[in-house]
């Protein structure tokens, strides 16, 4: 809430009462100056330091006296959880300002309807997700024509775009892209702030479209109008160092994106936000293995491996959060249309079974998460067998490496450079053939793949074969309806039998499965877009 609100508001109520309680005027005139004055403070405190912005926000709320403030308050809370990323927290509030939002202006309706859709669909929940997205449109729609709605319009279509990129639709997000920003252009050419948006957002889109020349421009346009802004969204500017770190790894640049991601690591770190360090602390180790710094790359993986453990468990308790807190929404929506009708027991009946069905889907839609969360765990264990090696206790010996030194450091570049490359797809591909390649001995490369991963050298060959051929597809869509027998044969196995057992001993289910998996997600995907 701004203060001019607060003040015309104060003012307007003056005009009718004056004659009752004049004497009131100072005192009154006072506490919104104040509650005016601090929460603009902490709105300007968002995104630089949430933490400070929640203290001010809970005691504006403590101190609050009408709906309109507890909405716009416990907004403000939501806000700032978000930037700190905990979910849960952040739900818990703007359900909260969404309980008494019906006295509140329709800019906050919508703000608050796109922050529950944003939330949900960090969450996966994509489906709830898209109803509250289309409740925040259906109120755009009935605004009359003015540049305040255009405003309105361009933030739901962030958050589209947005959604896009994160589930890597790049091609349906560069159509929006162009017909939003078309249709658009004049609200964009009268607020920097938009402007500056969207050029993330282009940056992004051409950067995954591998359009490299415009996404560089972008996003140093965008880097440039945050480096020329009063304000201080720390969120904005790790976007930014985020995908130009991205640009500069695609074109082997590690040095300059390392740099970038430590500047971006920062930032995060000082907005305690463990969600961006994962994905920060994963892109730095990918950047050192590039630049062959081992050190630092074990480092930042294990860093990435402990921020993925620990927010595992908060996901799964912001889901709980979630559900439940739709599942109060969805019964008190219920009460109130209840009380409208006159047999209080056939209305009780439509809205247990309403309630069960919601509850029903809640629960499809909760196991199919699992699912999902099992897929991606299984995909980390097989990069984390394959670039990690183990840690195993190991009973004392007295045998030591006869390898020199220089010689296994060699072989270790040379496994890496390997690794990079697709010569693991060829079946002909064995021990004393990767030897001869490395100029060593199959004894001294044995040893060695045996030391850095913990496997023998099948088992090594295989799961780098297992790794490629999911990642293709994961990427390439024309792979999910090949045959599996082609599959085989593309990633290096002579038999489609062999193939199949090597890969649900790797990933835990058989490669039929995983490709229905892989299919149910995309018409899932595409229905959501719907």
């Amino acid at each position: 809430m701004t203060f001019q609100h607060i003040a015309n508001g104060f003012f307007r109520f003056v005009a009718s009462q004056i004659f009752l309680c004049c004497w009131l005027l100072p005192n009154v005139f006072g506490q919104s100056l104040l509650k005016g004055s601090l929460s603009g403070k902490a709105y300007e405190l968002v995104y630089s330091d949430p933490d400070e912005a929640i203290k001010i926000g809970e005691h504006l709320l403590k101190n609050s006296h009408t709906n309109t403030e507890k909405t716009d308050f416990n907004l403000l809370i939501a806000k700032s959880y978000l930037a700190k990323g905990n979910y849960n927290n952040a739900l818990q509030y703007v359900f909260e300002a969404g309980k008494s939002d019906k006295s509140a202006a329709d800019s906050t309706k919508i703000a608050i309807l796109i922050l529950k859709s944003e939330l949900l669909k960090g969450l996966y929940l994509d489906g709830q997700a898209k109803q509250y997205s289309d409740d925040a449109v259906e109120i755009i729609n009935r605004l009359k024509p003015s540049v305040h709605r255009e405003k309105l319009r361009t933030n739901v279509l962030l958050a589209q775009l947005r959604f896009k990129i994160d589930r890597q639709d790049n091609d349906k997000a560069l159509n929006l892209l162009y017909t939003g920003e078309k249709s658009l252009k004049k609200t964009l050419l009268a607020d920097a702030g938009l402007q500056q948006n969207f050029n993330i957002i282009k940056g992004q889109v051409f950067n995954r479209l591998s359009q490299q020349d415009s996404a560089k421009y972008f996003l140093q346009k965008a880097l440039s109008q945050a480096n020329q802004s009063k304000s201080k969204n720390a969120i904005q500017r790790i976007t930014i160092f985020n995908e130009l770190g991205r640009w500069y790894f695609q074109n082997k640049q590690y040095q300059k994106a390392t740099e970038l991601l430590l500047e971006s690591r920062n930032l995060a770190k000082k907005l305690n936000n463990q969600a961006l360090l994962k994905s920060i602390s994963r892109n730095l180790a990918v950047n050192y293995l590039g630049l062959n710094d081992k050190a630092n790359y074990k480092f930042y993986n294990n860093e990435f491996l402990n921020l993925n453990n620990e927010l595992e468990e908060s996901e799964q308790e912001s889901v709980n959060t979630a559900f439940n807190l739709i599942s109060k929404e969805q019964e008190t929506t219920f009460e109130q249309q209840l009380q409208k009708r006159e047999s209080y027991f056939y209305n009780t009946l439509i809205a247990v079974s309403a309630i069960t069905i919601v509850l029903f889907l809640f629960w499809m839609k909760s196991r199919m998460r699992k699912k999902r969360l099992r897929e991606i765990i299984n995909y980390l264990e097989i990069s984390r067998n394959i670039f990690t090696k183990p840690v195993v206790e190991k009973k004392e010996s007295n045998k030591k490496s006869l390898i020199p030194i220089e010689t296994e450091q060699a072989i270790l570049a040379k496994l890496k450079r390997f690794e990079a490359s697709t010569k693991y797809t060829n079946n002909e591909m064995s021990l004393a053939v990767l030897a001869a390649q490395f100029d060593t001995n199959t004894k001294y490369l044995s040893e060695i793949i045996n030391k850095q991963y913990g496997d023998n050298f099948n088992a090594y060959i295989n799961k780098l074969r297992i790794d490629y051929i999911i990642q293709k597809l994961k990427t390439d869509p024309n792979f999910i309806h090949y045959k599996i027998s082609y599959l085989a044969e593309h990633c290096g196995f002579s038999s489609h039998s062999g193939f199949a057992t090597v890969f649900k001993s790797i990933t835990g289910i058989a490669p039929v499965t995983f490709i229905d998996l892989l299919k149910e997600e995309m018409e899932t995907e595409k229905e959501t877009v719907v």
